[in-house]
């Protein structure tokens, strides 16, 4: 890793939320619509480049977001950030671009395994249902994003092999879509193969926006994230409060966690265009709304700057120390 990743001051990196669709969706409360939208409002108002705002689902597979339309007509559209919508076909697209999407997220898996226990379908099946959704998507002018679960190995199959993930890109950079997303669905990835999968990417599409999305399973989502920034990826996502996991894969935690990402990316000296302390606000209200505590150390700690005062009892302290250090020096 180079030196320049431990303080690259002023470089610019994109933080995605995808807490309102990737966190709630695990959720077994029911988040009220009108706090959904508030959720997303202060989000967006926060300074975050994009928010996964729903998934245009089926309500009874995913009764947590079964206010889609909803949420999406009744939030405010803040200038420079993207609002997206997970779609898993034709008509989930067709409803996300009725209600005013900007962008369609879609997603697959890069394990055969993953997919038929996900989406119930090959990987050669999804990538045709994708391809229409694709279709119908640039007919109606909105932006497309490709999430490939699993990029980083399966919990069933192991390893993924590189050139797989690569494969599986090239065949939907062909079909023109606006960015791809690769996927620690279930925390299997380690720095030296992020490293060297991003290498492989941006050295093949230099001008295709990547997106990393890493879980904090096993405590690397961080060193993740730096790997990938040395090896020239900016855009990640994260879910507020580290809310979030895969249903489909044991012990598969949460996301990277937002505020914690924005205030180390933060002290490095990288420009994330995050207000720390709107974000923060965000979570700490989670779990009353949510009804269970969150993974969030920066709710639970605060920043490093956050500074606490000095018990009562320091001067008394203070003196005695002296009185000691004064007793010494006289041989006492």
């Amino acid at each position: 890793m180079s030196t320049a990743v431990w303080n690259d001051a002023g470089r610019r990196i994109h933080i995605q939320e995808v807490g309102p669709r990737d966190g709630l969706q695990m959720e077994k409360a029911f988040v009220p619509t009108a706090q959904k939208i508030a959720m997303v409002n202060a989000l967006s108002a926060a300074g975050l480049a994009k928010v996964e705002v729903t998934a245009f689902v089926s309500p009874t597979a995913i009764p947590a977001l079964a206010d889609a339309e909803s949420v999406l007509r009744g939030i405010e559209r803040r200038p420079g950030t993207v609002m997206t919508c997970l779609v898993p076909n034709v008509k989930g697209a067709q409803r996300a671009m009725g209600a005013g999407a900007d962008e369609l997220n879609l997603v697959m898996s890069v394990s055969e395994t993953h997919n038929l226990c996900n989406l119930r379908m090959l990987r050669s099946q999804s990538f045709a249902g994708l391809r229409e959704v694709i279709a119908v998507a640039q007919q109606g002018q909105a932006a497309v994003n490709v999430s490939l679960s699993c990029s980083f190995g399966c919990p069933m199959e192991g390893d993924v092999p590189e050139q797989v993930v690569l494969d599986w890109s090239q065949r939907f950079i062909a079909l023109g879509v606006q960015g791809i997303t690769l996927c620690d669905t279930t925390g299997m990835a380690h720095p030296a193969q992020v490293h060297a999968l991003v290498r492989a990417f941006k050295a093949r599409w230099p001008q295709t926006p990547l997106t990393l999305h890493f879980h904090d399973t096993r405590a690397m989502a961080l060193a993740n994230v730096l790997a990938a920034i040395d090896a020239g990826a900016d855009r990640f996502d994260a879910s507020v409060g580290g809310l979030g996991g895969c249903p489909y894969a044991p012990g598969a935690s949460g996301n990277a966690c937002t505020e914690e990402l924005v205030h180390a990316l933060q002290l490095m000296g990288y420009d994330t265009g995050v207000d720390l302390a709107a974000l923060t606000q965000v979570a700490a209200g989670l779990p009353a709304q949510i009804g269970h505590d969150i993974p969030s150390a920066i709710v639970k700690a605060g920043p490093v700057h956050q500074l606490h005062p000095a018990p009562a009892s320091l001067e008394e302290i203070r003196s005695r120390a002296h009185e000691r250090l004064q007793a010494t020096a006289n041989g006492l």
